[in-house]
């Protein structure tokens, strides 16, 4: 009975002893223009972060030219400070490997590692220590998409550097149709997880049942290093007729108040515009449905990840580095969420 007593005891000892991650937090930063904003840098300061996974540019097919070409990309206003290492991130747009072949997708993985050294150079680093390659690859371009990794990774200006991809829900519990790039690691992207088109008050940036759903059983044997990516960013979702609209940047938590443009639907995240609005390009009848992130819904998406992820070197990244968002949550709040992992 004594050592029944000690070996549950140990399990229990055991079971509350995991190992944590190391935790290295920083931010995405998404806008096209960088600018070294005091107060946005203040945040990398604040949270010791040594890097910045910053947006290099998009890439979408153009068929006019019958090719992939780079969209919006950054432009450099200020150099990055000193003490911050770039990783340069290039979206790229799933469709593209649908309309290009693997002659070309080695074309576009040679045009990207050029184009991107160049802008590294422009943001005042000599050097990079890892590429990040966004895209939401699906089983009809996975094989070309996977090519296109080997590819670049083959390129001489990557030689000893890593690269690592954006890794959705759906990939990883569909790993069988999905596959595993081939790279050194992926970033699982906690966010954008609901059904953003579908009417109604759901949150779709952040869902714990899509969470539970589709990482619960499946997480753990993931078998790629794992980085996360958690969101802090709003946004206002139109519906007109009950059917998606889009999403507007022009409406806010101060224009939703104006209770001579909007009525909000009691408690609910819902409101109705009462009149045309053309400066946000509205008419009157539209549904915005407001969706936000609370210091709550981090810590539970926080406490939810730790459980399943071994623990590791692991960069925590908060999309994305804006003034407007991070005044929402606290130095306290966001130490929190990092201590959970």
């Amino acid at each position: 009975m004594r050592k029944i007593s000690i070996l549950v005891i140990s399990v229990f000892l055991f079971l509350g002893c995991k190992q944590k991650s190391i935790v290295h937090p920083t931010f995405y930063y998404w806008k096209t223009d960088y600018q070294n904003k005091k107060e946005e840098t203040s945040y990398l300061d604040q949270f010791k972060s040594k890097s910045l996974y910053l947006r290099i540019m998009d890439v979408d097919f153009n068929p006019d030219l019958q090719l992939p070409v780079p969209i919006s990309p950054i432009k450099f206003s200020d150099p990055l400070p000193k003490q911050i290492d770039i990783i340069p991130v290039v979206f790229i747009v799933n469709e593209v490997f649908n309309k290009i072949d693997t002659m070309q997708t080695a074309v576009m993985a040679d045009r990207i590692v050029k184009f991107v050294a160049a802008k590294v150079k422009q943001a005042g680093k000599q050097n990079y220590a890892e590429l990040q390659i966004d895209c939401d690859w699906t089983k009809g371009t996975r094989n070309r998409y996977f090519k296109f990794l080997e590819q670049l990774k083959a390129n001489p200006l990557l030689k000893g550097k890593a690269i690592s991809v954006t890794l959705r829900l759906h990939q990883v519990k569909n790993i069988v149709s999905s596959g595993v790039p081939p790279v050194e690691k992926a970033i699982l992207m906690c966010y954008n997880m609901g059904n953003l088109r579908k009417y109604g008050e759901q949150n779709s940036i952040l869902d714990q049942h899509e969470m539970d759903l589709y990482l619960k059983d499946y997480l753990e044997r993931y078998p790629l290093p794992l980085d996360v990516a958690l969101p802090i960013f709003e946004w206002a979702v139109v519906f007109r007729n009950g059917q998606y609209a889009g999403i507007s940047k022009r409406i806010g938590k101060i224009q939703l108040g104006d209770k001579k443009l909007f009525k909000q639907r009691g408690n609910s995240i819902l409101y109705d515009l009462l009149i045309d609005y053309p400066a946000a390009g509205l008419k009157k009848g539209d549904v915005v449905r407001w969706e936000q992130i609370s210091t709550e819904d981090l810590l539970s998406t926080s406490k939810f990840l730790s459980r399943y992820l071994s623990p590791r070197d692991r960069n925590l990244v908060f999309y994305h580095l804006d003034t407007d968002l991070l005044k929402h949550f606290t130095n306290e709040d966001v130490q929190k969420v990092i201590a959970n992992f």
